[in-house]
């Protein structure tokens, strides 16, 4: 799947994220780089993906994320048939305390 995505174009793209020390810099490039509505989406779907690593049901991460369940089983596909790549995430927020 990564490969459909693969390009020049996105790895600088994430070259250029990778370059961001904080969190306040991130705020920066990204309220630069994406709309506020593409955002607030970004944080959705990490917000289902912690709830579902949680176990949490679907009605329950309805209610709290607002997110629809097409939103949740997309995000809950990818937790388990993607790339790991909410897992490496989650794993690096825990070991620094970030998430529970």
């Amino acid at each position: 799947m990564i490969e459909k995505i693969k390009n020049e174009n996105m790895d600088l793209l994430f070259e250029a994220i990778l370059t961001l020390e904080t969190v306040e810099d991130c705020y920066k490039f990204f309220d630069d780089l994406c709309t506020h509505i593409e955002l607030k989406s970004f944080a959705q779907r990490l917000q289902v993906a912690k709830q579902l690593d949680e176990h949490r049901v679907y009605n329950s991460i309805v209610n709290e994320t607002g997110a629809s369940t097409a939103t949740i089983s997309r995000v809950n596909r990818s937790l388990r048939d993607g790339n790991d790549g909410y897992n490496l995430v989650f794993e690096r927020l825990r070991e620094k305390e970030i998430i529970d």
